[in-house]
């Protein structure tokens, strides 16, 4: 049971992220930093990267 919160903690991530994104870049066509889209596109990266990983080794099976 805990493999498979464990699988959706990152499905989650991957879902918000974006919406994390979207508001970055309308803040920043509003006038704010630029470095809000690069952090916006640094978390959406890093959540597909730990979404992956999750994946790759829930589909290894558990560990002994």
């Amino acid at each position: 049971m805990a493999d498979r919160i464990g699988t959706w903690i990152p499905v989650f991530g991957v879902v918000v992220s974006p919406a994390l994104l979207i508001g970055a870049v309308l803040e920043y066509r509003a006038g704010a930093s630029a470095l809000r889209v690069g952090a916006g596109a640094s978390i959406v990266a890093c959540a597909v990267h730990t979404l992956v990983r999750e994946l790759r080794r829930a589909c290894r099976g558990p560990s002994a």
